[in-house]
């Protein structure tokens, strides 16, 4: 066998070689493919399930949230029409600063200012019982406002 023919030998197994070499990348490339696409659909449908279980979870916690509101709006709404002058509806609201200053107002004054303050517990008692639970959870608990 000639030279050149023993290099056009050597170029065809190399051809042959890199046709082999390149079936087989193409072949794991597939492969690669078809693993990506189904850990694809299995990440979207484990999503899908949090996405779901988180929804679940937090329609649960709202629907908790807003039943505690609506004994509070009632409770402190009660409590300010009773006892305004003393504050105590602030207390259960969670407002300890204004609580207080009603508090200290109508035992400093030896209760002259009282029938003031207990004025203002009864205006807020019917605003309070007055409101959605949903309006008073939004005014009183997320908007954080101690007075009217």
């Amino acid at each position: 066998m000639s030279e050149t023919d023993k290099k056009k030998d050597d170029k065809k197994d190399f051809k042959d070689e890199l046709k082999k070499g390149a079936k087989k990348i193409k072949e794991k490339a597939r492969e690669i493919a078809r693993d990506i696409d189904e850990n694809t659909q299995e990440f979207q449908e484990e999503a899908k399930s949090t996405a779901t279980e988180f929804a679940e979870g937090a329609k649960g916690v709202y629907e908790e949230i807003t039943s505690d509101v609506g004994s509070k709006r009632i409770v402190a709404g009660i409590v300010a029409i009773l006892f305004g002058s003393l504050g105590i509806h602030k207390f259960i609201l969670g407002y300890q600063k204004e609580g207080l200053i009603m508090l200290v107002v109508s035992l400093l004054s030896f209760g002259f200012l009282a029938a003031l303050v207990g004025l203002v517990g009864i205006i807020e008692g019917i605003i309070y019982l007055s409101k959605s639970d949903e309006d008073f959870f939004q005014t009183y608990q997320i908007g954080s406002k101690p007075w009217f």
